[in-house]
């Protein structure tokens, strides 16, 4: 058997055999789907989870890389016969189920069930706000004009208005704020373009399908407004499968907590001016009040100084004007309170900003006098704009509400949900008090695939200023012996920073990628096509990241990532624990680490034909008694400490067929970006 039970010793319920056929060798899915082959850990954990959802049950399963938890999810889901709504972590996921797994599986299985994909208000066009922006003179330069006018003209070509369609303008271009709502200028039924609305449209989608693809974000917002008394943007379901579970506890905390940023009363004030004149002229003591809370809120982001940072709010107030700014902003926002509210009925858009403007006041007062053990009040300080926060120390108890009060399946899969077989860490984070859990281990043979190498002589403590430098000196001799191919991650910015200094400095024969300069998905592409590129990357290349073969061999992590205890909502979090007369670094700070970990290292082999060396350049996995911990987490491959042993490894290869490779991506790759 390859599941084991992190609960008991007890074997794994027999199987039923049900699924068999669909994931044999010469199955329906083997028929359908491109180089798919059996894989008895897939087939378990499928059986494991229609036999959940049949019984309403909550299970907690650490799919390890290359099982193909995808398939061993959907599944079950078409044939479950009941409404199933599937959230993943990321987009990029969300977008990969919908266009490619589902369409396989429902091939596969031939049947007429039907699905949906369902996204965040902010990622559909607005067909109001894009009228607005339209007759606002808001554009800063000639280029955010030029991206207004393509949004214009593909709203009146598209028929989903997702606009992830609509490649010619950067998703990060300030000019979609304009032609996309939120939550707090969205009009709802009241809008005068709500029978066209895209957003409406993929909702009435999703309430005709049996399988809705969402993410956490907008399931935990659907939760966030049923919580309020709001109709709920999420269909009723029978069951809720959450891939990339392991980000559920920081999103859960994310939205169960109160949020007001200068951005959003900047946004205010300005709406509120373009609506009054809409509603039919301007108003000199509304334009006055508007212009008095844009100034407070930008004077409030002043106060914090010019450095972006995370603070407590303890800490904020001893900052010289803040604990004024913010008595400022709200009497600025109390008078356009009453102004809005008392012009609330000219029109529909003045009604929302009076609406908005009463929230704001509202969360502005909670977070000024919340004192209470159970929440932490920080401050979060952007280059241009600040956010105030109070944030819930555990996302549990709300979390648990949830599962209680809507008796259904509740299904949670990642490949890093343990720590060494021990899932109460995340268990413990969503008060999942009864959940079976059980982890099937990844099916690749790390013992041939693969060697972890932890390289001798780096300084004993790894906030040494001087640690970076050598983490970079013994990369380069592994960088050398696995002829480019690789992923350097870094715990930090100013590290990553750091080596790309040192490696710009020196010649490495290599490409080299960093992250910043361009996309992510533009970095991964030329590093897949050029064959040998050195990539630097930080947290967005930990995770989510998937390069298959050859491109990628060799995956260097500079220190074992445990979270900053500055970051104010930890330091909350710790406190709390030792309070409690808890150990908060073997309950929270290193399991938070060791999941953090297993993300990284997982980038190395995501196929059964890679090969690759994972090297970790931290000191504590041996100097620490909890380095053997560590260690045991991560996936079974042979240890070594001796840079000879990885050019062994890596000597091993074919090298000259991957270097000839490499030679004539390169060349093609600088084909197709010379400027002639």
């Amino acid at each position: 058997m390859n599941g084991r039970s992190s609960e008991t010793d007890a074997a794994l319920p027999a199987p039923d055999h049900r699924l068999t056929p669909l994931f044999a060798a010469d199955g329906a899915l083997a028929a359908t789907v491109q180089g798919f082959g059996l894989r008895p850990q897939q087939l378990e954990l499928a059986e494991a989870i229609l036999r959940a959802i049949e019984g309403n049950g909550t299970l907690v399963v650490e799919a390890g890389t290359g099982i193909g938890k995808t398939f061993a999810y959907l599944v079950p889901a078409f044939l479950s016969g009941g409404k199933v709504i599937v959230s993943t972590g990321t987009k990029t996921l969300q977008d990969q189920l919908y266009e490619r797994d589902v369409p396989a599986v429902r091939k596969a299985l031939a049947t007429g069930a039907t699905a949906a994909l369902l996204k965040g208000r902010a990622n559909y066009l607005c067909l109001y706000r894009l009228e607005r922006a339209r007759g606002e003179a808001r554009l800063a330069t000639r280029q955010e004009a030029a991206q207004l006018h393509r949004i214009e003209r593909f709203a009146l070509q598209t028929r989903s208005g997702d606009r992830a369609e609509l490649a010619d303008v950067p998703e990060d271009s300030a000019v979609w704020a304009q032609a996309t709502s939120t939550r707090d200028n969205c009009l709802g039924q009241s809008c005068p373009r709500y029978r066209d609305c895209f957003v409406m449209r993929a909702r009435k989608k999703a309430l005709e399908a049996d399988v809705v693809i969402v993410n956490h974000h907008l399931f935990f917002a659907d939760v966030v407004l049923r919580d309020e008394g709001v109709a709920e943007l999420l269909p009723a379901c029978n069951t809720v499968i959450f891939d990339e579970a392991h980000q559920l506890p920081d999103t859960a905390r994310l939205f169960f907590s109160e949020t007001l940023s200068s951005s959003q009363l900047v946004e205010l004030a300005r709406d509120a001016r373009a609506e009054l004149r809409a509603a039919g002229g301007a108003s000199p003591e509304l334009e006055a009040l508007a212009a008095g809370l844009e100034k407070a809120a930008r004077d409030l982001r002043l106060a914090f100084g010019a450095d972006a940072a995370r603070l407590p709010w303890s800490r904020a107030l001893q900052r010289p004007g803040v604990g004024a700014a913010l008595g400022e902003l709200s009497a600025a926002l109390e008078s356009l309170d009453a102004s809005l509210a008392a012009q609330a009925e000219r029109s529909e858009g003045v009604a929302g900003c009076a609406r908005r403007s009463a929230e704001a006041r509202a969360r502005i007062a909670r977070f000024r006098e919340s004192g209470d053990d159970a929440h932490v009040r920080w401050v979060e300080v952007f280059s241009q704009a600040m956010q105030l926060h109070l944030t819930p120390l555990s996302a549990a108890a709300p979390f648990r509400r949830q599962l209680e009060g809507h008796p259904r399946a509740w299904i949670f899969t990642s490949a890093t949900l343990a720590v060494g077989g021990d899932f109460s860490h995340f268990t413990r984070e969503l008060g999942l008090d009864d959940a079976r859990s059980v982890c099937w281990p990844s099916p690749f043979d790390y013992a041939r695939q693969a060697r972890l190498y932890v390289p001798r002589g780096m300084p004993e403590n790894p906030n040494d200023p001087d640690f970076t430098d050598a983490v970079v000196d013994a990369a380069r001799a592994a960088i050398r012996a696995s002829r480019g191919r690789a992923f350097l991650l870094f715990t930090s910015l100013r590290a990553l920073r750091r080596a790309q200094e040192r490696l710009q400095d020196a010649s490495i024969g290599h490409p080299l990628l960093v992250q910043g300069t361009a996309p992510r998905s533009e970095l991964l592409r030329r590093f897949r096509e050029l064959g040998d590129a050195v990539l630097l990357g930080s947290q967005s290349f930990w995770e989510g990241v998937d390069v298959r073969g050859e491109a990628l061999s060799l995956v260097v992590i500079d220190k074992l990532p445990f979270a900053p205890p500055d970051d104010p909502v930890l330091a909350a979090r710790i406190d709390a624990l030792r309070a409690q007369d808890v150990n908060p670094f073997s309950r929270l700070q290193l399991p938070m680490a060791v999941l953090q970990l297993k993300q990284g290292a997982g980038r190395l082999i995501r196929d059964f034909s890679d090969r690759g060396v994972l090297m970790i350049c931290d000191p504590r996995l041996f100097t620490r008694g909890y380095g053997r911990q560590i260690r045991a987490s991560l996936p079974p491959m042979p240890l070594t400490r001796e840079i000879g042993d990885v050019e062994a490894f890596f000597a091993a290869e074919p090298s000259a067929r991957i270097d000839a490779r490499a030679r004539a991506a390169r060349q093609a790759t600088d084909i197709r970006e010379s400027p002639s």
